[in-house]
């Protein structure tokens, strides 16, 4: 059965949201392996790879952190703090996958996927906000080639508290394909 990584990208997201709530309410109970497992159930035939939401939450926790304080120099002017919840967690994905996941998943697929993610569940101005702060995460981690210049990369305006339509979202192989201009 082939993998579904934009699905599993999907319930990691919504697997760190409810974490991270939890653990801001003080529930001790907060698990991330728990919050995965219920997550995963309804989608459990379509992803096919379960090991990658789990490995993905739990890296993302691990290292919630360090991913924190890479990203606040990211973008100054927005604390992690003031970033919506949503964004923030789709932020720490991508940056966890551009640093931790880089000979699995191509970083412009990273980046990609976070800003469908952002399309799909952010505000109006997420998706932008997202690809800036990635694609300068991308520049600074020594990810970038001089072709990576039309990507558009750079945009750190705040996103809206406005909620964006979803839209279709592309799986690892055609993000790639589309990342790379095929």
């Amino acid at each position: 059965m082939a993998s579904n990584r934009h699905l599993g990208r999907i319930i990691s997201l919504q697997s760190l949201y409810e974490y991270e709530f939890r653990s801001k309410a003080g529930d001790a109970t907060a698990d991330i392996d728990h919050i995965v497992a219920k997550n995963i159930i309804p989608y459990e035939k379509a992803l096919g790879d379960t090991e990658f939401v789990y490995a993905l939450s739990r890296g993302v926790v691990k290292e919630t952190d360090n991913l924190d304080n890479d990203l606040t120099p990211l973008a100054p002017e927005w604390p992690i703090s003031s970033i919506a919840a949503i964004d923030r967690n789709v932020l720490r994905i991508g940056l966890y996958e551009l640093k931790f996941c880089n000979d699995s998943v191509p970083p412009k697929v990273a980046i990609n996927e976070a800003v469908e993610l952002a399309k799909a569940f952010g505000s109006e101005n997420s998706s932008k906000f997202i690809n800036g702060v990635l694609g300068t995460a991308f520049k600074q981690l020594g990810l970038s080639s001089d072709d990576s210049s039309d990507n558009n990369h750079g945009n750190t305006k705040k996103p809206t508290k406005d909620r964006a339509p979803a839209s279709e979202n592309p799986t690892d192989e055609e993000a790639d394909g589309h990342a790379e201009g095929k």
